[in-house]
């Protein structure tokens, strides 16, 4: 597994293709999330300039994962989507504090050709890894994310500390909440 991270002025527009292909066929195709796209490509409002992308591929160059980093400093996801999972609570507002969201690790030429199976695919491990790596690289102490429940177990299983922002609660019919993980 390779890991590729920067921004998109950083990446090649056809690896930046591939990633937003990729998103579409996990997100849309896959988890049926009902997002507006164009082309089968997947970006939304949070893909900007400051946005850092982590991107894993196979030795034959496809996507197999990937991860966006936003800094909380500006409008992310958690704030401006999903405050509700806050409980009441201001979202986080810090340098170093970043957002972890698009989180996926699905190999679909390989071992992990669902995005069900993503929790449990070392895939998913090292770029949990690799995200905290580069959100530690821009001054992150923690990140906040937005997610479905098996991403406690996941955060459990490979050592990562982490703790709820407020209760579980059922958005589109997903159970999701937010959640603080610590850099490591």
């Amino acid at each position: 597994m390779r890991i590729t991270s920067g921004c998109s002025a950083e990446l090649r527009p056809p690896l930046m293709t591939r990633l937003a292909r990729y998103r579409h066929r996990v997100f849309v195709e896959t988890l049926g999330w009902q997002l507006q796209c164009r082309d089968a490509l997947e970006w939304d409002q949070f893909d900007r300039d400051d946005t850092l992308y982590v991107i894993a591929q196979n030795a034959a160059g496809d996507v197999i994962g990937t991860a966006r980093l936003l800094p909380t400093t500006r409008p992310y996801l958690l704030s401006e989507v999903f405050p509700v999972l806050l409980n009441g609570a201001d979202p986080p507002q810090s340098p170093t504090v970043w957002e972890l969201s698009r989180f996926a690790a699905v190999d679909f030429g390989g071992t992990t050709g669902s995005a069900l199976d993503q929790f449990s695919s070392p895939i998913t491990t090292g770029l949990l890894h690799a995200a905290s790596r580069c959100a530690m690289a821009q001054g992150a102490q923690r990140m906040v994310t937005v997610s479905p429940l098996g991403v406690e177990r996941l955060l459990r299983r490979t050592g990562f500390q982490s703790h709820r922002l407020g209760p579980p609660m059922v958005v589109n019919q997903q159970p999701l909440f937010a959640c603080s993980i610590q850099c490591q």
